[in-house]
């Protein structure tokens, strides 16, 4: 039966190389658990119950410190532009769906938060990003 848990570990290894997450790679160490077991006794259900275990303590165990190399949770730069003082370049009418402004020397489209016309040159302030445009409020 150790044949088995070497193919399973293998394929686990490669199934890794194909992903990002480095979730797959603890399968692969469970396998190799329950290959050593199945030396020691020939029931499968000790066998699967090892690679279960040893699989599952292993992700839950590694997985905050594997997030601080993968960083996973990567901030939203978009978000930070949000309070930030811009100038409307082009008249903001959400009505029709126009308007530009230009913030730290980037052009946004966006939209008033009060569906209010807000004319050119006049100083905004960003209050939120939705979706590609930045919803904006006279300064």
């Amino acid at each position: 039966m150790w044949k088995f848990w070497v193919i399973i570990s293998g394929l686990f290894l490669i199934l890794e190389s194909i992903t990002t997450g480095f979730l797959v790679f603890w399968f692969s160490v469970g396998s190799v658990f329950a290959m050593i077991v199945s030396f020691f006794t020939d029931s499968i259900i000790i066998q699967a119950t090892t690679f279960i275990i040893s699989s599952t303590i292993l992700i839950f165990a590694t997985r905050k410190f594997v997030n601080l190399f993968l960083k996973q949770d990567k901030p939203n730069n978009v978000n930070s532009d949000v309070g930030k003082i811009g100038k409307v370049i082009a008249d903001i009418i959400p009505l029709e769906n126009k308007g530009q402004i230009k913030v730290g020397g980037e052009v946004w489209s966006a939209t008033s938060e009060n569906n209010e016309i807000i004319k050119q040159d006049t100083e905004i302030v960003i209050t939120k990003i939705s979706g590609v445009k930045a919803v904006v409020k006279p300064k």
